[in-house]
């Protein structure tokens, strides 16, 4: 029998190592930017067109290479940073392994210009699916200019797997901003189709944080800085008026390299409990500063999931720093010893005391306690007995007002028959609130009770479910228009949902840089709901199955009419208690909630025989 084992091509393995390092756009994206951040950068700028697909250019004024360092760069496991093993385990560059340069050439059409300050010329090299079509003399600036183009033009496969545009610009987002935050000092510019996006000058990690998620942050923020022989951690937490119900404003660095932790990250959640509800997701950007050899780096090809020599103790640390921090600043409930501005508006604060008065609280029992010496805390047995005596027989001299259990049971007799009789006509049902969340109604086999809150939610779906197929969703106009700040990433996502938005009722256009600008909202919505209403749309829209650009309409009605059922309040007067019962019942479904939960139930004459006996 022939062998069957061969070698793979190393056209072949850049292939596969590119499945695993360079997964997306984004992943290019990541990985020439911290190659450029190693090469001491100052300066850097990205320039994207088709989200990455078409272009990904990166400029820098780094180091450069010289023509031999900028041929090897592109073999695989060809690398500046090991020369031994135990190099692994004190690195602090951002790329190791010689992998990133290999993987990009094997699906992508590269063109990189570089120049050494000490070099008089630079040289360029043009790369296609790993073979080097040229390597020749060039002018270049100091640094170096490495253009992607076409990602994965040679695997047809994984470019068809790529998602929509606007997913895809959503992700290079992500890891500049990742980047940008890392690196306050160096000055990042970042194009997309001919448009600056950002333009970010060297600056405090404040300053970046401010250009990069909007101006209301610059209020927002707790400083956290911890000093330790074992961590040191710095970096800002949000107060919790800037926690969001999604975590899209969560970042943690460990040596200024971006990790996932769901352990640390469950630390800082911790820390802000008691203060922001549960369904919320605190703001945080914190660096975590370790010694190299108590960390592993090397667990992913992305480095983004690390493990710690000791995580229980990085847990404890984390979260006595954020807790310190947020006590430090005074964002916790505290006692307000201060009079309030109504008890300071009283006559007898705001009036002056007459001898009256002063002869009388003098006379007293508690001033005489006081005033003695050394009475403040002595109790006199038989003074104090008769002086409860007095307040008994006080107590006893005010009126007793008795109500009888005839009374009682006249008076629920009565507002049962006033309840029935707010019915329109003698054909309506007896209806009565239960515990202001439940409506008791009687039917034919028994009693029929339905949860409010759910009934509102059926109603309003339906109603907006109308609405959508006849595209006639009426929006009312907000007195003053509303600002809205989303998180750099989202921005092209909100722009993309736009028109689906308008459709249900929403009135919103785009006033630049990561803000939009509320206009009109639908009818029924609560003023201060639209917010919220966004906000998780948007987080709906980031896993949506879908295509991206399709906002699915099911999932987006049902978060709209969960906001706009109304207050269960409403539902105190009989004739919108017998309103909400006709309206559910002439729904198509009114068994259940948009969300598939029990609307309402009926309970047959014969159990409650059983219960009585």
């Amino acid at each position: 029998m022939s062998d069957i084992i061969n070698l793979l091509s190393d056209h072949i393995a850049n292939q596969i190592a590119a499945g695993e390092v360079i997964q997306r756009p984004s992943s290019a994206v990541k990985e020439l930017l911290e190659n450029a951040i190693d090469a001491e950068s100052t300066e850097i700028q990205l320039v994207i067109k088709d989200a990455g697909k078409e272009l990904i250019q990166v400029i820098d004024n780094g180091k450069g290479m010289s023509p031999t360092d900028a041929r090897m760069s592109f073999e695989r496991h060809a690398t500046s940073k090991i020369q031994k093993i135990e190099d692994l385990f004190t690195i602090r560059t951002m790329g190791f392994r010689g992998e990133a340069l290999a993987s990009m050439a094997a699906v992508a059409q590269i063109e990189l210009k570089t120049r050494r300050a000490e070099d008089e010329v630079g040289t360029q090299i043009v790369i296609e699916g790993t073979e080097v079509l040229s390597q020749t003399a060039c002018a270049a600036a100091k640094g170096s200019n490495i253009m992607l183009k076409n990602l994965f033009f040679n695997v047809p496969a994984r470019r068809n797997f790529l998602k929509s545009n606007t997913t895809e610009l959503r992700n290079i987002v992500d890891e500049f901003t990742r980047i940008a935050l890392a690196y306050p000092l160096v000055h990042f510019r970042f194009f997309s189709n001919g448009t600056e996006q950002y333009n970010l000058s060297s600056g405090s990690l404040k300053a970046r944080i401010v250009a990069l998620f909007g101006n209301s942050y610059d209020k927002k923020l707790v400083p956290v800085s911890e000093q330790t022989d074992f961590l040191n951690i710095s970096g800002f937490v949000g107060k919790p008026d800037a926690a969001s119900k999604t975590r899209g404003t969560q970042y943690l660095f460990l040596n200024n390299r971006f990790i996932r932790s769901n352990y640390l990250n469950h630390a800082l959640v911790q820390a802000y409990e008691g203060l922001i509800p549960k369904e919320l997701f605190p703001f945080y950007i914190l660096f975590l500063e370790l010694d190299p050899a108590r960390v592993d780096v090397n667990v992913h090809p992305t480095k983004q999931e690390v493990k710690f020599e000791d995580d229980k103790l990085m847990y404890a640390y984390l979260h006595a720093s954020v807790k310190h921090a947020l006590a430090r600043n005074n964002i916790a409930p505290s006692l307000d010893f201060s009079l309030s501005s109504e008890i300071q508006q009283l006559p007898s604060v705001q009036l002056p005391q007459s001898s009256k008065d002063i002869d009388r609280a003098a006379s007293g029992y508690l001033s005489n306690s006081f005033a003695q010496r050394n009475q403040a805390h002595f109790i006199d047995k038989k003074d104090g007995l008769s002086r409860w005596k007095v307040a008994y027989e006080i107590s006893n001299s005010i009126p007793e007002i008795s109500v009888s259990q005839s009374e009682i049971q006249k008076n629920i007799s009565s507002s049962i028959t006033q309840n029935a009789a707010l019915g329109s006509n003698s054909s309506k049902q007896n209806i009565l609130l239960m515990q202001g969340s439940m409506l008791v109604s009687t039917v034919k086999s028994g009693l029929m009770y339905i949860h409010i809150r759910r009934a509102q939610e059926r109603i309003w779906y339906e109603r907006l479910m109308s609405q959508w197929e006849d595209g006639k969703t009426a929006s009312q106009r907000v007195l003053f228009p509303l600002s809205y700040e989303v998180a750099p990433q989202d921005e092209a996502l909100l722009l993309s949902i736009l028109p689906d938005m308008a459709r249900v009722g929403f009135d919103i256009s785009h006033f630049g840089k990561n803000t939009f600008v509320i206009q009109g909202i639908p009818q029924g919505l609560l003023a201060g709901e639209e917010k919220n209403v966004l906000d998780e749309l948007l987080e709906h829209s980031k896993h949506e199955n879908n295509k991206a650009l399709e906002l699915n309409a099911h999932t987006m009605l049902i978060k709209m009419a969960r906001r706009l059922a109304r207050s269960n309040t409403d539902y105190q007067q009989a004739e919108n208690q017998q309103a909400l019962i006709d309206e559910l019942f002439a729904c198509s479904q009114p068994e259940l909630s948009p969300l598939g939960k029990k609307v309402f139930g009926v309970i047959a004459k014969e159990d409650l025989d059983q219960l009585l006996g």
